[in-house]
């Protein structure tokens, strides 16, 4: 495996805007939010002193509780020891509970997570940086997290849904089999089947198949595991969250951050509601006020005002944070200082500064996920060979074609240069034309619109009667699109881990982990 190009976010045309100009500090009062060595100095002054060691202690319980039944490494017992002591912070991401991991960029955002923590060691050598991975065991919507997909295969499981995911119990295990057929005779793959089986038994929940693969990839890292489906955590949040459904202060203090992103970036990744809770039963459902009683969304169940707040009070483990209010959550129960996600969770985090302020927890730098694109050699010399560059794939890929299949086209050398002499002589003769009277003028003008349309769509026919004449190299450059972005997306969002560790193993993660950057967000493109 060798490395050869490290792509800017900034050089990428896909990558939001509003994540471009979040890196380039561009963004007003987001600053000091970014990734520097002077902002996390000061994130550390401001988070020891808002994280206190009750929390430190709670958080240190919680968390051995739930790796209790997992064999950890002497690294994850020191990381899990340093939570006690004040000079120890955490760097998270987080994901959802997809089957198996899904797609393989689950494992580049916690990679990032674990060499962030070595670089701030190198720069705070006084103090302890723990890899945190936080799992999303509470959301409800399953089918977008019971399957993944391999080069050859699409593989998923069916099991009753609707409530939080991370209880839904293992009894459909089909998916296992079948995934043993395809890679029983890769070089790691038995390797890939044990850690399979071993957490997708019948009977584990997806919260125990998960947190067991994680440990089992992860945990000569350091990396800890945490699960926000926590009564005792969420024994913190319970103001919080009295205050979000009395007083619906996630959308109010929200609001002026949502407004400014929507005006100058179009709209906002996730719109606050009035209330950013659920209620956990049975199923996971939002809870509404209608002016006089507070309801459960889909559920014959009715609070009163006092009711809710009694039920709070006793059962805080039935409350459930959305999408907006979770960083709240983790922010509140963590000693966290920087957040590392997708942009699409980047661009969501941005709309809660306001409301981080007014309840008083540090809000924490905000990190865009490094990504990683791995191409055959053979794929890269097929790239080369038509004189293009892998960036070319990052841009216009109609552009791309286009220019290829028009390449050198003695007709359209002709046309431009017709088109060019056309365009100089009406000049000329509008020039003419503003001398005489003013319809006259406005012909000319008109004459020369219809000419030039002319041209356009003899250069459109042209395109069209290359493609059909040219077919194979158009072939050729769409299945080169189809290996750097399978399924017309970016790799990453569509192969799960397994495609790469069945051929090399731990190896592969040592060598994910190796070409990470922390610093800057980047695609990184890799040979194999």
């Amino acid at each position: 495996m060798k490395t050869i190009n490290k792509i800017s976010f900034n050089d990428i045309e896909s990558i939001p805007q509003l994540v471009k100009d979040f890196l380039d500090q561009k963004i007003e009062g987001f600053e000091n939010t970014t990734f520097s060595v002077e902002h996390f100095r000061q994130q550390i002054h401001v988070k020891k002193d808002s994280f206190t060691s009750e929390k430190r202690e709670l958080l240190f319980d919680v968390m051995s509780g739930q790796l209790a039944d997992l064999r950890l490494s002497s690294k994850q017992k020191e990381n899990l020891d340093h939570l006690k002591l004040p000079d120890t912070f955490t760097i998270t991401t987080g994901h959802q509970l997809n089957l198996f991991s899904g797609p393989v960029f689950f494992v580049y955002k916690i990679l990032q997570t674990i060499k962030t923590c070595t670089y701030l060691k190198e720069y705070f050598p006084d103090f302890n940086f723990v890899p945190v991975y936080w799992m999303a065991s509470e959301d409800h919507d399953f089918a977008e997290i019971n399957h993944f997909k391999t080069e050859s295969n699409y593989y998923e499981t069916r099991e009753k849904s609707g409530g939080p995911v991370g209880r839904i119990e293992i009894s459909d295990t089909y998916f296992i089999s079948e995934f043993e057929k395809e890679f029983k005779d890769s070089v790691f793959g038995t390797e890939l089947i044990l850690m399979m089986k071993e957490a997708y038994k019948t009977g584990n929940t997806l919260t125990q198949a998960i947190r067991i693969l994680v440990n089992r990839l992860f945990s000569e890292f350091g990396l800890l595991i945490l699960d926000g489906d926590s009564k005792e955590l969420k024994n913190q949040m319970k103001g919080i969250f009295k205050d979000e459904l009395l007083d619906f202060s996630l959308q109010k203090a929200s609001q002026e951050k949502v407004n400014f992103l929507t005006e100058k970036y179009g709209k906002v990744q996730v719109n606050p509601r009035e209330i950013n809770l659920f209620y956990l039963s049975d199923t996971r459902d939002r809870i509404e006020w209608n002016g006089q009683e507070y309801t459960i969304v889909d559920k014959n169940i009715r609070f009163t005002k006092e009711e809710l707040l009694t039920e709070l009070e006793n059962h805080p483990e039935k409350f459930s944070p959305n999408a907006l209010m979770r960083p709240v959550y983790q922010e509140n129960v963590l000693p966290n200082l920087a957040y590392i996600g997708g942009n699409a969770e980047i661009m969501y985090w941005l709309e809660l500064k306001d409301y981080f302020s007014k309840i008083n927890i540090p809000f924490p730098i905000l990190i865009p996920r490094n990504s990683m694109l791995f191409l055959k050699e053979k794929t890269l010399g097929k790239i080369e060979k038509l004189d293009l560059t892998i960036e070319d794939f990052f841009h216009n890929f109609t552009v791309l074609t286009n220019r290829k299949i028009l390449e050198d086209n003695a007709i359209l050398k002709a046309l431009d240069d017709r088109e060019n002499m056309l365009i100089h002589n009406f000049s000329e003769l509008r020039t003419l034309a503003e001398t005489t009277e003013k319809s006259f003028g406005n012909m000319v003008k008109a004459e020369e619109v219809r000419q030039l349309k002319s041209f356009k769509r003899m250069k459109k026919r042209l395109l069209h009667a290359e493609k059909i004449k040219q077919n194979e190299l158009l072939e050729r450059l769409e299945n080169l699109f189809l290996d750097v972005h399978p399924a017309k997306t970016w790799q990453e969002r569509v192969y799960n881990f397994s495609v790469f560790f069945s051929d090399y193993g731990y190896s592969w993660l040592e060598n994910c982990l190796e070409e990470m950057v922390v610093q800057d967000s980047k695609l990184i493109i890799v040979a194999i």
